[in-house]
């Protein structure tokens, strides 16, 4: 093995690196395609440098950037980036997911908040301003129905109506496409579901 590969820093640009590389493979297939399903209207195809900035600044952060202490953990959302951060008390664990994001500035929330109520197969409720612009959605959707837009985990915030939830619809991950949760991954929400508490620290920034 060489010097340079040996070397902790140089392996943590490797892995950095296939973090980039990795998401921007990811996300160029979804972000070709349009999505109409309840949890987010179709949204035009953002332009490739939109893509290439998205993909190089997936990376990972530092807590001590964002939190004075990880006290039951703490979660970082970059909204720019579309990145969910997660790390875990004693900072042994540490995640980096890829996410959705809200379709709009209007409709984005930032600031600190927390996990108050971890949820398996949440059932979901539109919010009166989503019934108001689509009178034709449905009251409910139950719990693990295939077409329930908070997948098959939710963690709910102290801010009214938001989510760090699952999504069965993988094309929404990578894109503005939520009205104003955060989505992962059904894989990855379960993981992170695991790996929070309730109190969990939240800030999206």
């Amino acid at each position: 093995m060489s010097e340079q590969n040996s070397n902790p820093l140089n392996r943590r640009r490797l892995f950095v690196g296939g973090a980039a590389t990795l998401l921007s493979a990811a996300a160029l297939p979804a972000l070709a395609q349009t999505s109409g399903t309840m949890n987010g209207t179709t949204e035009a195809d953002p332009p490739a440098s939109d893509n290439r900035n998205n993909a190089s600044s997936f990376r990972m952060l530092d807590w001590q950037d964002y939190f004075e202490n990880t006290r039951k953990g703490a979660i970082l959302v970059d909204i720019t980036s579309r990145a969910l951060h997660y790390w875990s008390e004693d900072q042994s664990i540490y995640r980096l997911y890829p996410t959705s994001v809200p379709l709009s500035d209007e409709l984005t929330r930032k600031g600190k908040t927390e996990v108050v109520q971890k949820v398996v197969n949440p059932q979901w409720r539109p919010t009166p301003s989503m019934r108001e612009r689509n009178p034709d959605w449905p009251e409910v959707v139950a719990g693990g129905a295939p077409d329930n837009p908070l997948g098959t985990r939710a963690l709910y915030l102290s801010w009214t109506y938001y989510r760090i939830h699952g999504t069965h619809d993988t094309r929404k991950i990578g894109r503005r496409s939520s009205n104003g949760c955060v989505g992962l991954y059904n894989e990855h929400i379960q993981e992170l579901f695991e790996l929070a508490q309730v109190g969990t620290q939240v800030l999206l920034i």
